[in-house]
């Protein structure tokens, strides 16, 4: 089986019920064998890499400056993009699914993103929007964080 990557996406200023979901989709997806990807900073990002790391799990945090030590310190791979909220396209593109938990507006870009190439989503009381030319679009929600690694498991493991 090929290696999967799901990108864990929402605010680095999280609230303390989105770290700890964060977290548990971290854990959960590391002891699936799947390698976490984020924007590498704190919050939701942070939270989701030190559940990766804490169940042995890999981490890539693709990081908006150009420092690599800006990275939190759950990250087994720090990219230093040098590309500013632009590497959110990244985060993305780097994935296989994406789960997304709250979040802020740099969340809602990357969400954007995924819906526009068509990468496996899923939602944990975050932005809740459908689109102006499909509006019978449903995008997938999740109640819990076992809930959310088991669906998007199931969407990119076909």
């Amino acid at each position: 089986m090929t290696q999967l990557y799901v990108a864990v996406i929402g605010s680095g200023d999280a609230t303390a019920e989105e770290m700890a979901t964060a977290e548990e989709v971290g854990g959960l997806l590391a002891q699936e064998g799947v390698v976490v990807i984020s924007g590498g900073l704190g919050g939701v990002m942070a939270a989701s890499c030190k559940g990766a790391t804490a169940q042995g799990g890999q981490t890539v945090g693709l990081l908006p400056g150009r420092d690599r030590s800006e990275g939190n310190d759950y990250l087994t791979v720090s990219l230093p993009t040098g590309l500013g909220e632009l590497r959110n396209g990244l985060v993305v593109n780097s994935a296989d699914g994406i789960i997304s938990i709250g979040g802020g507006w740099g969340t809602l870009s990357e969400i954007g993103l995924a819906m526009r190439t068509g990468k496996p989503l899923v939602l944990i009381r975050s932005w809740q929007i459908g689109s102006p030319q499909d509006p019978g679009q449903i995008l997938r929600t999740a109640e819990t964080a076992g809930e959310a690694v088991q669906t998007i498991l199931a969407q990119i493991s076909r």
